[in-house]
């Protein structure tokens, strides 16, 4: 677990904050409304649900943040060192404690109260027993201020903390104050670390990431360590010592041979060996830093024999750079990390993993199936190639030569025929054309066309022999026949012409003749079919002279006046009687959907009466609208609509409440 694991830590709030955020959720969460005058059940069950609902809701905010801060136990030993020398891990574990121990203090409380409600006898003791209950967790949670305003600040530092994965590849840079470590981070990554002329700049750990051999590398900036035993260390050098002490990493010990930094060769010197414990099992690397300045030849014999009994030290090189001028940093950076990687692979060989996977691994060796000896060929063309050297005028031209040359990448663009094959190599630049003597060039890509050609005028020719083209004319034997047809073709035309209504699309159609079929025509195919027409012709008949007699009456009162045109009209329609000799007509009427119905009018239209004439009546509907506006507007049916609605409707808007008062919550 890396410290970007420690960061997702939700807020801690102060005790009253985290009282009001209880309280207030009770109110919204709960029912608010109770009477003396409910059932004395239904009175507990609404006070214990109140209890209950606040210890939970206590129980769930507390149990987060026990949940979301770490145990330090957990924790990568590393991460658990720094916690202890950062935030101190007693008063930390205390705190966590003391949350825990005021959660279940609380789930006592809620128990006890619960219990002593359900023997409340009325509304007054049951509330009475709620608001103790209420008033003992909140006492209990305002105890625990200190606790959860430590826990915030240590919530918001940790927020700050740089992401250190314990377990990934690292360089750890540490050393006397002011000798340049921040410079060198800051050159080989893009960390931005504060570098200023005097001790103790960097306060804090401070990482960097750098990418060598396609790997991620992180970069370790540590406060600088002054030589003094470890219990008179501030908790800015004690980051430093728990870095040393617990990340698998590549030591690189600065050392300021100018004696700028303020601390002498010797003192320098001492600290190495101070610290070499935390070295045990590292690759170190004794960086010379600031050698524009001052070199390791430059020194003293006394100072080159203190620097140089460090170096003869096992597992122990010296590197010298410039952080100012950039010599031998990028030397340094590779150094280091080619050490490091040497020895996760030694560690890795010689640890317990490599046992489990050993038996696992076969490297297969061919075995020789007799005694010739066959050795690997190499074509002489291979042999001979002479090595790519960038610098040999006679090189060969690689594209990427080609490409400098044509104005670089983005500008240049690869010739794609280059290694087109054809017959004349000079060909290769010439532009296709897609049309050629008005012809489209794609037709000719096909060797065989001439062939394919000829096959199809050959199979054409068989087929006007066949007479396969032959015109419709010698098709009909005769004119009359020819005519038949063209008739048929025209009319089936004029049918499928003839527009159709979308709502008869799909029904079936009669022809108009179908419907008009006298009585004596029935007769005589019903005899034909060998059945008898007796009984249909005595009801035709009956039928036929009640409707006479009935278009007898409406002629005699003048109603029904129908000429011979009509009557071809009704024909037309389909309207079928039985016998259209002594069937009667009705008058038919064109309603406002646009069909046809027929029905008898009446004498007199009522809506004309004690009028004079059509245009008096038209006045008079005129009028009547007018007079409707004023109602209109007020919303009223008519001159009878008097009502007025009542503005606050009483059982609304009075009355007394039932039940007891508004207090009784």
């Amino acid at each position: 677990m890396s410290t970007s694991g420690l960061k997702a830590i939700a807020p801690v709030p102060t005790a009253a904050d985290f009282l009001d955020i209880v309280l207030s959720k009770t109110q919204r969460k709960t029912p608010t409304v109770i009477h003396k005058n409910f059932k004395i059940s239904r009175i507990r069950n609404f006070y214990m649900r109140k209890v209950k609902f606040t210890q939970d809701t206590f129980d769930e905010k507390l149990g987060a943040i026990l949940t979301e801060f770490p145990m330090l136990d957990d924790l990568h030993p590393f991460l658990s060192s720094l916690m202890n020398v950062l935030y101190d891990k007693n008063h930390y574990k205390l705190a966590l404690g003391q949350l825990r121990t005021a959660r279940h203090l609380i789930d006592q409380v809620a128990k006890d109260y619960v219990r002593l409600l359900k023997f409340g006898d009325s509304l007054y003791r049951c509330k009475q027993l709620k608001k103790a209950a209420l008033g003992r967790m909140a006492t209990i949670m305002r105890r625990q201020k200190d606790p959860l305003a430590y826990l915030e600040q240590v919530r918001q530092h940790i927020s700050r903390l740089p992401a250190i994965d314990p377990n990934t590849r690292t360089l750890l840079i540490c050393g006397y104050p002011n000798v340049g470590k921040s410079s060198f981070i800051n050159k080989v990554t893009r960390a931005d670390v504060d570098v200023q002329p005097y001790a103790f700049t960097t306060k804090s750990l401070f990482v960097g990431h750098l990418d060598y051999k396609y790997l991620r590398w992180q970069v370790i900036d540590t406060p600088g360590i002054l030589d003094h035993p470890l219990e008179e260390m501030n908790t800015i050098e004690m980051q430093s010592i728990t870095a040393l002490a617990h990340l698998k990493s590549c030591i690189l010990y600065f050392m300021d041979l100018s004696e700028q930094c303020g601390y002498t060769v010797e003192a320098q010197c001492k600290l190495f060996h101070s610290i070499k414990p935390l070295f045990g099992g590292k690759p170190t690397l004794l960086v010379i830093n600031k050698i524009d300045i001052k070199r390791l030849e430059d020194l003293t014999p006394e100072s080159r024999a203190l620097v140089q009994e460090i170096i003869d030290t096992e597992d122990v090189q010296c590197i010298q750079v410039s952080c100012y001028s950039e010599e031998g940093v990028m030397e340094l950076k590779n150094k280091a990390c080619d050490a490091l990687l040497a020895h996760r692979v030694d560690t890795k060989l010689k640890g317990s993993k490599i046992n489990s996977v050993i038996n696992r691994i076969h490297v297969a060796q061919p075995k020789a199936r007799d005694e010739v000896v066959r050795a690997p060929f190499i074509p002489e063309s291979v042999k001979e190639r002479k090595k790519y050297d960038k610098n040999d005028p006679e090189r060969r031209r690689l594209q990427r030569d080609i490409e400098l040359e044509e104005g670089g990448a983005g500008v240049y663009n690869i010739n794609m025929r280059q290694d087109y094959l054809l017959a004349n190599p000079e060909w290769k630049e010439d532009i296709i054309p897609e049309i050629m003597d008005g012809k489209n060039v794609a037709d000719f890509i096909d060797p065989d066309i001439a062939e394919k050609l000829e096959a199809l005028e050959r199979e054409e020719e068989k087929l006007q022999a066949e007479g396969f083209y032959e015109s419709d004319d010698n098709l009909f034997d005769s004119d009359d026949e020819r005519e038949a047809v063209e008739a048929q073709i025209a009319l089936s035309h004029k049918i499928k012409s003839q527009s159709i209504k979308k709502s008869k699309k799909n029904q079936s159609r009669l022809p108009r003749t179908a419907g008009l079929r006298t009585l004596s025509e029935l007769s005589s195919e019903l005899t034909a079919a060998g059945l008898d027409p007796s009984r249909i012709e005595e009801r035709a008949q009956m039928i036929a002279k009640v409707q006479g007699s009935k278009r007898k009456r409406d002629n005699e009162d003048g109603d029904m006046d129908m000429d011979e045109d009509e009557d071809d009209e009704d024909k037309a329609e389909g309207w079928m009687d039985v016998d259209s000799e002594d069937a009667p007509r009705l008058k038919k009427v064109k309603t406002n959907s646009g069909g046809v119905v027929s029905r008898r009018e009446p004498k007199t239209d009522r809506r004309l009466a004690g009028m004079r004439d059509d245009a008096q009546a038209a006045r008079a509907v005129k009028l009547r609208n007018l007079g409707q506006r004023p109602r209109n507007m007020l919303a009223k049916a008519g001159e009878g609509d008097r009502v007025i609605k009542t503005k606050m409707p009483k059982h609304l808007f009075a009355g007394k409440r039932k039940g007891g008062k508004t207090q009784r919550r």
